[in-house]
């Protein structure tokens, strides 16, 4: 019988602080007068994604107007070069606030560090959308102070993370199921999206694209409210004038220049390959590296970016390198800036922006990626006009495409590429080639660099994101034998009399015992009930059967697949190409592997109920589910079929006897589902987990205190006549959070976690 899993403990988190903690009582307070006003749980989501809307746009325009205030506090007082030491003020401003931001990130809130959007990648997919809070208050002061004070980093990615880490915040206020919970992230994302661009239909695409993944309908909506919603805020606050001015209306005025459009999408494409493998190559060079601590890194990264902007000022006369450089693509743009200007600003702000991001800024990549991508696009309608001809007024359409191309190479989000680009601008004369540029450059840089930036990013820190639509390995393909196999078992030798190989493996559970000749090597098997059946003083040799056996470093599924043919449940590890036994596999042994290497391990809910006072009359019969009885040599497939149909998804294993032996779950079956041949090699005993019983009237704090054991996921509930029901974690977890919500009885819940 398979050992009942263990669930992957997550890391215990930071507490929050004294602030966030406040809020979050307050949030908790408001959010359970707006739940016992609704009732209903899909009212409370539609309730719950307009306030998240309403909430995330006037955070994102605050956000803005701090960042703004900040610059012209800091980095603009010092690139208007007011005072004799402008350069050394451009120099180490952006140094000083690295050093800031530093300290803050090493000491305070580490999960403020980046962009915001891998966090909320991370957070969606592996995390139920939790994003705490503390890390959202740490993102928007320090992009705050660290692109106010020069850094070359954009505020759009850090308000994904912050309107996140809103909508996680109400989720959990309003102690909403993980599904839920995990829901509203993609809401939160669109809203930030939205008001960060000014631009709600790209902060839709944007959100399918790069969070969910797919056009999954049940977010769909609520992503479609939160983006509309924080659009109408920003326009509110800030106007309703596009993100970024053009003066003119652009528009393709020259066929001819569709193939130099063609040009710039492979251009486009090769710079974007050049800043992504540069700033993860940097990235990684900074954390390999010890001479400098983490802290202070930033600021070396502040410092190269001061440099740059120095340079910048004193060759070319031009700002931008630091900071958001808004203003000097709104000159990329009017087609006021010269090509020697705009390919030297595409370079050093790429290196800029590689410094900030790889040196361990708190800021995002969106806003330089659309400037290098004007800067290169400006460069690339210079060549169009000496080329062929074409007047300085195609100098702005071309600055225009660059941005939408780059960012499409970049952000590797295509759809959302077009659109943003007319959202942010109102230039929707330039649809052909902007569609051609984006589509060249999201093509070529996908091809050369198959993996996108952020998930790059992530990798980086060790962690592999599910995907949506690729086929993921199946478990067996990863694990080998020796993963798997129990070690050391009980043999016997040849020649050995039989009585003796009884009482040694009397008080084991191996149904098969290798046998060894006088070097150590497998010469056969046999079985329990061969022994049984040989005279006490006779010796093994006349019972010995040909052995099967497997290479310790063999694919688990090879070894599934060699039972299959040889008709064996039992296979003897060996070292490869060798015959000494190192251990022996089971069916059951391979389901305990899978069940403890699965990526989905950890799904259980974690209970710990303390000081519960439940009311009278709660017993374990009330939470218990009718579940169907299956042999103990079922068959695996006809054992999913049953636990498919059944209400609760289980199913309990009973013996000869009619008893209790265990109860099969749907969740381990679940992995086995795409391999039906594989399914049927199994019996409900393999896959059984073991189960307490119960009785009926067991009272309910009894119950919790049982579950407190986060190995337990099932309890078989003994009824009147002897029938058993189950009774599954999920069902006590949401009971347990039923009592909470009720507010009736006192009962301390630590954590339900059901992921």
């Amino acid at each position: 019988m398979a050992a009942p899993r263990r669930p992957l403990r997550r890391p215990r988190a930071r507490p929050a602080s004294g602030l966030a903690r406040g809020a979050l009582a307050l949030t908790a307070s408001l959010v359970s007068r707006l739940r016992a006003a609704l009732g209903d749980e899909r009212q409370l989501l539609f309730a719950l994604t307009v306030v998240i809307g309403v909430l995330c746009g006037f955070a994102a325009v605050l956000f803005h107007l701090a960042i703004e205030h900040a610059q012209r506090l800091l980095i603009e007082r010092a690139t208007a070069r007011t005072s004799p030491l402008w350069w050394l003020q451009v120099l180490l401003l952006p140094a000083a606030g690295g050093l800031v931001v530093g300290a803050l990130l090493q000491w305070v809130v580490p999960g403020a560090r980046g962009s915001g959007i891998p966090q909320v990648k991370k957070a969606f997919a592996l995390d139920a959308g939790r994003v705490p809070l503390r890390d959202a208050l740490g993102k928007f002061v320090l992009t705050t102070v660290q692109v106010g004070s020069g850094a070359s980093l954009g505020r759009e990615g850090p308000t994904v993370q912050i309107c996140a880490g809103i909508a996680s915040v109400l989720a959990r206020a309003a102690r909403l199921p993980p599904k839920n919970m995990r829901r509203l992230t993609p809401v939160g994302v669109a809203a930030g999206i939205a008001a960060a661009f000014n631009a709600p239909i790209a902060a839709v695409t944007f959100t399918i694209e790069e969070i969910v993944g797919t056009l999954d309908h049940s977010v769909l909506s609520g992503v479609v409210v939160a983006a509309a919603l924080a659009a109408v805020i920003e326009r509110g606050v800030l106007g309703v004038h596009p993100m970024i001015r053009v003066e003119q209306a652009y528009g393709l005025d020259h066929p001819a220049s569709l193939a130099v459009y063609a040009l710039l999408g492979v251009a486009a494409a090769v710079v974007s390959v050049a800043f992504t493998d540069a700033l993860l190559g940097l990235r990684g060079a900074f954390r390999r590296q010890r001479a400098v601590p983490a802290w202070a890194q930033p600021a070396v990264g502040g410092l190269a970016t001061g440099a740059l902007a120095a340079l910048a000022l004193a060759a070319l006369d031009v700002t931008g390198v630091a900071g958001g450089g808004y203003a000097t693509l709104h000159r990329a743009l009017a087609g006021q800036l010269a090509l020697r200007t705009l390919a030297a600003l595409c370079a050093l702000k790429l290196a800029a922006t590689v410094a900030s991001y790889s040196s361990g800024g708190a800021g995002g990549v969106f806003a330089p990626s659309l400037f290098i991508g004007a800067m290169l696009g400006g460069a690339v309608g210079h060549a169009d006009a000496a080329l062929l001809g074409h007047g300085p007024s195609s100098l702005g359409s071309f600055a225009l495409v660059g941005m939408g191309a780059v960012f499409a190479g970049v952000i590797r989000a295509p759809i959302t590429s077009v659109l943003i680009i007319f959202e942010m601008t109102g230039a929707y004369g330039l649809v052909l080639p902007l569609m051609l540029t984006n589509a060249l450059a999201y093509v070529l840089a996908r091809h050369w660099r198959p993996i996108p930036l952020y998930e790059a990013l992530l990798a980086q820190d060790g962690v592999t994101l599910p995907h949506a639509g690729r086929r993921e390995p199946h478990t067996l393909d990863v694990l080998r034998v020796r993963d798997a196999m129990t070690r050391d078992p009980v043999s016997a030798r040849l020649g050995e009399a039989a009585a003796a190989v009884v009482a040694r493996v009397a008080q084991r559970e191996f149904s098969e015992v290798p046998v060894l000749d006088a070097a150590g090597a497998l010469a056969g098997t046999l079985t329990r009930a061969d022994l049984e059946r040989l005279a006490a003083d006779a010796t093994v040799d006349a019972a010995v059967r040909p052995a099967v056996t497997v290479a310790e470093s063999a694919p688990l599924i090879d070894a599934i697949v060699r039972m299959n043919d040889r008709a064996v449940r039992h296979l003897f590890v060996t070292a490869q190409g060798g015959r000494a036994v190192l251990g022996v596999l089971t069916i059951s042994d391979v389901v305990r592997a899978h069940a403890r290497a699965s990526p989905r391990a950890g799904d259980s809910q974690r209970i710990d109920l303390r000081n519960s006072r439940p009311p009278r009359g709660a017993t374990a019969g009330a939470l218990a589910a009718d579940a169907p009885s299956l042999p103990r040599d079922a068959r695996g497939d006809v054992v999913l079929d049953a636990v498919e149909a059944a209400p609760c998804e289980a199913a309990v294993v009973v013996d000869a006897g009619g008893r209790p032996a265990g109860v099969v779950l749907r969740a381990t079956l679940r992995e086995f589902v795409r391999d039906r041949e594989l399914l049927r090699m199994l019996i409900a005993d393999d896959i059984a987990l073991a189960a307490p019983v119960l009785d009926e009237a067991e009272p309910i704090d009894r119950v919790f205190a049982r579950f407190a054991d986060p190995a337990l996921e099932a309890a078989l509930v003994r009824g009147e006549g002897g029938a058993h029901r189950v009774l599954l974690r999920g069902a006590v977890a949401e009971h347990a959070l039923e009592l909470l919500r009720a507010g009736g009885p006192d009962a301390h819940i630590s954590s339900v976690d059901q992921r």
